[in-house]
């Protein structure tokens, strides 16, 4: 902003100011004349206050004398006088009770007797007190008593503990409490008394309490006394002191001080016990000096004290037992002073809220009428700084504010709606919820009834409606396609205006990015208050739509792409099933189990998975490991895969063995009819060719028996099958006619003579197949091997001896051949890792590839535990097995049963081979009965027992 511009009066200071001066120079004049008579009105007031607290104190003086004279008179006539011994004066202990209680000044109420025995009653109420007297738990009242010595018993001095209940709880002899009455003040001073008597005011030694005695003989001849406390007349004090600095005190006519605010420094103690201090062993220089004044009673005087003025006054108050007692009030003359300053600033104080409240007045005006251009300005400024987030829209009654900001909001609402149609087109991924959303934001910043969009259809040759947005209030027909002619521009406007019957209020953009013609269209209609002409509405439609076609086409290229890599995908399944009868659909089945139960791992809430999600983009990823997790098997011999028999390669060789058996049973019979041409001994050559050929169809069902491999091999078959190995048979032909180079380098290089003699089931060298330059790096120790594998590698690629194979205990495969097909797992993380994936699926090979590995590390290729398998790795292992176990479709095995499936599955989750919690959702879940529905035959699903399942599957292994 120029600095020029930024420089001068704003309109509210002008009106404000204005306004608050004024004010202020009728304030002035007001105050000063006020404060001329304040002095003189605060002087006086001093003076009566001092007056109003000399007559409190004399009525709280009053208030606590009058109840006890009656008290005391009512006393004089109780049995109480005339008991002698403890126990008549203990039943009479209720009356001094009540007596206390009734009146909370009365320390203590006791007895003197002719016969100098004394009987006190005194509460416990103080803590410092019963300390001091180490009264007992619950005791509430002290009895002091002393029964005078008589000719039977000497004087005896006792202290009783009573409770509330007055129930005496402690009573112990004192014989160091010596107490005469008789020679106490109250005592004689009653004993010539017509009335009651009030002794001066003293501290009391028991209790350091400040009180009078009041003390009346009765007709027995007994003196009954109360000591009352005056401290009540302190505390007064205290209460009425107006601020810190004034100084009271009540003294006697010896200028004793009998009430002072802090009690404590009134007791001055001595050697020889504790008196009330005197006015100068106060220390209170102002109360020194306003002492020594002579004045006139309750005159207010001004005088020196410390180097500091002070204002004085002196007021006599009521006699207390023929004393005269006096209050000295003693305040600085700041402190008086200063409640005039303060009077007159309360004063000024209020003219100046009046002012200010008047210029907040013309402050709200000047408001008002500014603060709707302020906010646009700030606003304005916050749209310079590219903050679009907030409303620019303001109120106010003047009409070309409020219409200036109904433009401004106008271009925020637009700029507000184009970048989120930018953050739209940039970032949705999906082509059916990227258009909506552009649809409804153009609409909105267009001010439009409607918007669609059209996208053209190659293949139809015609623009299909993608997503329309209007209100549901409102119905317009957009048809759902448009037939062109060409995809070019001219004629997708042409179409569409046509289509719509309708140039006004319709404006029709192309959407054409990239590439030769348009992708689509974009339809506005427009509601008869919006601008739908001028060449600046129509250049940024043109650029918006640019943008959104750049953006679809790019979408429909990802899609396609996306579409692309998915058939390719299935393709290659379908030809890894398609390759074998054996595997057939296997490998689009695993990827719909491992699906399922990814669902219900993400719907989940209890253990491993309550924390397991997966997003969009690690779906897509784990279901194109699923479908590429046995790609590897394109690379294993179809003979491997296949291989039904032990003399399986790429036919049974089983055909060959029977032509030798073939070949040995005519040798037979040449033998035969050679023997009887010969000898003529026709008989017993025939038992013996007989006996021969049984011999050959015995040997030659154990060799077939053994090439099936349906159970295990027993120990005699083996030997057996040496036995029919080692029996030789001629051949007249040369072996090397008709090979291939590759099978010419593996036979030996010696010189044969025909006929040669061969075994009936050979091992040949032939027969070896070394690795030569195809090792496989699997072993741990191979520099090759970059992918972590760590499988155990046959010593040569292939064996395909007879006796070798047929001699093989259980199944079809020999060692080699078992290597050959997982080395499929091998194959399918090599072929992946070779792949140039992007980030978001940099995962599938280990997913695809780790669904041969074991909980307990024991499997393959890597030897992966549980800590290094994820859920996913986990989930797609218990699919890839439970769905061979169920497939129906395998020529060589008959489907299991679901019960007996899922109990493999238990020991297997039990054994360390699978997740047992894997299993466990597998079950609670229902996956495994909802694929159970979907893909095996309807006799395969019979009774289940899940409890018993997940049991088995957390159990522990046994021997």
């Amino acid at each position: 902003m120029d600095r020029k511009q930024s420089c001068g009066l704003r309109l509210r200071w002008v009106i404000s100011l204005t306004i608050m001066l004024s004010m202020l120079a009728l304030s002035a004049i007001l105050v000063i004349n006020a404060y001329m008579g304040q002095r003189d009105v605060l002087l006086e007031a001093s003076r009566s206050s001092a007056q109003q607290f000399a007559s409190k104190l004399d009525s709280e003086t009053l208030r606590l004398i009058q109840p006890l004279q009656s008290t005391l008179r009512l006393l004089v006539h109780d049995p109480l006088t005339t008991a002698e011994q403890l126990e008549q004066r203990l039943q009479r202990l209720p009356v001094l009770v009540e007596a206390l209680r009734a009146n909370p000044v009365i320390s203590a109420v006791y007895i003197g007797y002719p016969d100098h025995s004394f009987w006190l009653v005194r509460s416990l109420r103080q803590s410092a007190f019963r300390r001091s007297v180490s009264a007992p738990e619950g005791a509430a009242y002290l009895v002091q008593s002393v029964e005078a010595a008589t000719t039977d018993r000497p004087q005896r001095a006792r202290w009783l503990f009573v409770t509330d209940q007055l129930e005496v709880i402690s009573q112990n002899d004192r014989p160091d409490y010596i107490f005469d009455p008789h020679t106490r003040p109250w005592y004689q001073s009653a004993l010539n008394a017509q009335a009651p008597i009030l002794t001066a005011p003293y501290l009391f030694y028991t209790t350091r309490e400040t009180g009078v005695t009041l003390a009346f003989k009765g007709a027995s001849g007994a003196v009954v006394g109360i000591d009352a406390s005056v401290q009540d007349i302190s505390s007064e004090l205290a209460r009425m002191r107006p601020e810190q600095g004034y100084e009271l005190v009540v003294v006697d006519r010896l200028g004793r001080t009998l009430a002072y605010p802090e009690v404590e420094k009134m007791i001055v103690r001595q050697a020889g016990g504790i008196r009330l201090a005197t006015l100068d062993e106060l220390q209170v220089p102002a109360l020194d000096q306003l002492m020594s004044q002579s004045s006139k009673p309750s005159e207010l005087i001004g005088y020196t004290a410390e180097g500091r003025e002070w204002y004085g006054v002196r007021v006599p108050m009521l006699a207390l037992a023929d004393e005269s007692l006096e209050l000295l009030m003693a305040v600085p003359a700041e402190q008086l002073l200063a409640n005039a300053h303060r009077h007159g600033q309360r004063m000024l104080l209020w003219s100046l809220a009046f002012t200010l409240l008047l210029l907040l007045i013309g402050y709200w005006l000047a408001h008002w009428v500014v603060k709707p251009l302020d906010q646009l300005s700030e606003k304005v400024l916050a749209l310079t700084q590219f903050d679009f987030s907030g409303s620019v829209q303001v109120r106010s009654r003047i009409k070309e504010v409020r219409d200036l900001s109904g433009i401004i909001q106008r271009l925020v609402t637009v700029v507000q709606h184009f970048q989120s149609i930018s953050k739209t087109l940039a970032r949705e991924r999906r082509l059916e919820r990227m258009l909506p959303d552009v649809a409804g934001d153009l609409k909105a910043s267009m001010e439009a009834d409607s918007c669609a969009i059209y996208l053209y259809d190659y293949d139809r040759h015609a623009l299909v409606l993608s997503t329309v947005h209007q209100p549901q209030s409102i119905t317009h027909c957009f048809p759902e396609t448009i037939a062109v002619d060409e995809p070019r521009t001219s004629y997708q406007v042409a179409a569409v205006r046509d289509a719509l019957a309708e140039a006004d209020g319709v404006m029709v953009t192309p959407l054409k990015g990239r590439y030769k013609y348009p992708a689509g269209v974009m339809v506005l209609r427009m509601n008869g208050d919006a601008r739908v002409d001028g060449d600046s509405v129509s250049g940024f439609l043109e650029e918006l739509a640019g943008s959104a076609a750049t953006a679809i086409e790019t979408r429909q290229l990802l899609e396609a792409q996306e579409k692309l890599l998915d058939a390719i995908i299935r393709l290659l399944a379908d030809a890894i099933d398609a390759k074998s009868p054996y595997t057939s659909a296997h490998c689009e089945r695993v990827p719909i189990l491992a699906e399922m139960l990814v669902d219900a791992a993400c719907k989940s809430e209890s253990g491993r998975f309550n924390a397991f999600r997966m997003d969009e983009q690690e779906r897509y990823e784990f279901r194109l490991a699923a479908w590429l997790h046995d790609c590897g098997k394109i690379t294993t011999p179809e003979y491997v895969m296949d291989k039904s028999t032990k003399l399986e390669t790429l036919y049974n060789r089983i055909h060959e063995i029977r032509t030798r058996f073939e070949v040995l049973w005519r040798d037979v019979e040449i033998a035969y009819l050679k023997g009887v041409i010969e000898s003529g001994a026709e008989p017993q050559l025939r038992e013996r060719r007989d006996r021969q050929r049984r011999q050959l169809q015995q040997e030659f069902e154990i060799v077939a028996r053994s090439n099936v491999g349906s159970e295990k091999l027993p120990d005699d078959d083996i030997a057996r099958l040496h036995k029919i190995a080692s029996r030789s048979w001629a051949r007249h032909f040369d072996r090397r006619l008709g090979l291939s180079q590759a099978e010419l380098d593996r036979l030996p290089n010696d010189d044969e003579r025909l006929p040669a003699r061969e075994m009936l089931l050979a091992d040949r060298v032939e027969h070896i197949i070394p690795w030569g330059d195809r090792r496989p790096p699997v072993e741990a120790s191979n520099p090759d091997n970059i992918w972590g594998f760590d499988m155990p590698l046959p010593e040569y690629e292939a064996n395909q001896g007879e006796l070798y194979n047929l001699t093989q205990v259980y199944g079809t495969l020999t060692a080699e051949e078992r290597f050959s097909i997982n080395n499929h797992i091998v194959q399918t993380i090599r072929m992946l890792s070779t792949l140039p994936l992007p980030p978001s699926l940099r995962r599938v090979p280990d997913i695809a590839g780790n669904h041969h590995e074991r909980m307990d590390g024991d499997g393959y290729p890597r030897r992966l535990d549980a800590e290094s398998l994820t859920v996913p790795e986990r989930i797609m292992a218990l699919a890839d097995v439970f769905e061979a176990l169920t497939a129906a479709d395998r020529p060589y095995k008959t489907a299991k049963m679901l019960s007996e499936s899922l109990r493999i599955l238990a020991f297997m989750s039990r054994d360390g081979h699978l997740d047992p919690e894997v299993f466990c959702l597998f079950l609670e879940s229902g996956v495994y009965l909802e694929y159970a529905r979907r893909f095996l035959k309807p006799e395969q699903i019979d009774k289940v027992d899940l409890r018993q399942l997940i049991l088995l599957s957390r159990s522990v292994k046994h021997g």
